[in-house]
């Protein structure tokens, strides 16, 4: 009995000493990460804030100049976005007001906000919700940013030609979202995974991701008491599906 008692608890022990080491090389990648993800848009801007300061006035390249400070001016806006967020997250600090909320509003919101994007991407969006309104309890303003963050994950991931599937179901009174797309790189870890903060799918999504965009939505769906799982699909598919309970059920359990 007292070897059984020594060996699990040499388990915890090494359990505990994997899972420090392993947040402590989580932390590093964090530094490293972000560090590179801050001084590419800023060099950007940097360096094209000062061909706009060399260019004629009436130069036509100046508007593409702009374009370019544009764009990595809210790339940096974004990531300073996500750092405050996951800030509050890792602190109990982010705070959800819950209300009235109809998350297939959001969706035809998504939709409709990232229609360019999806184009220049190559993506056909196809959308489905049922015809009567579905209503949660929830911070519409977090909700939102969970679509944000994963519409522009399926920007930047997906692959070209194929299609992207947003969907809102009722299921035993509860509202189920979708995000369904094929990946345009295989992921090389497990898909749970990738809710974990500061961890992207593949050494490809090196470019604009941070790693932080899916665990800002697990964070903010955990608030909301919902789940959201990664699924894998055949191939290189993959679903992130959102559970959240509908207003009715939720009254009726308090």
């Amino acid at each position: 009995e007292h070897a059984e008692q020594l060996n699990d608890l040499g388990a915890a022990i090494s359990s505990a000493v994997d899972e420090r080491l392993r947040s402590e090389r989580m932390k590093a990648e964090l530094i490293t990460n972000v560090s590179h993800d801050i001084k590419t848009p800023l060099t950007s801007i940097i360096n094209y804030a000062d061909l706009i300061g060399k260019e004629p006035k009436d130069s036509e390249k100046i508007p593409e100049y702009a374009a370019v400070l544009t764009r990595q001016s809210e790339r940096l806006k974004r990531l300073i976005e996500d750092l405050v967020e996951a800030s509050k997250a890792s602190t109990g600090n982010l705070e959800v007001n819950l209300a009235p909320c109809q998350p297939g509003v959001l969706l035809t919101q998504a939709a409709g906000e990232y229609e360019q994007k999806l184009k220049d991407a190559g993506l056909d969006l196809v959308t489905r919700q049922p015809e009567a309104p579905v209503t949660i309890l929830a911070d519409g303003r977090r909700l939102w940013r969970v679509f944000d963050n994963l519409m522009n994950n399926i920007c930047k991931y997906a692959q070209r030609g194929t299609r992207v599937y947003l969907t809102l179901e009722e299921r035993d009174g509860q509202a189920v979202i979708s995000f369904k797309n094929t990946s345009r790189a295989p992921l090389d870890i497990p898909a749970e995974e990738l809710l974990e903060r500061f961890v992207r799918g593949d050494a490809a999504r090196g470019g604009e991701g941070n790693g932080l965009g899916l665990s800002i939505a697990k964070e903010i769906i955990d608030r909301h008491e919902g789940i959201i799982e990664l699924l894998d699909r055949p191939g290189p598919g993959l679903t992130v599906r959102i559970t959240l309970l509908m207003e009715g059920p939720r009254h009726a359990t308090e």
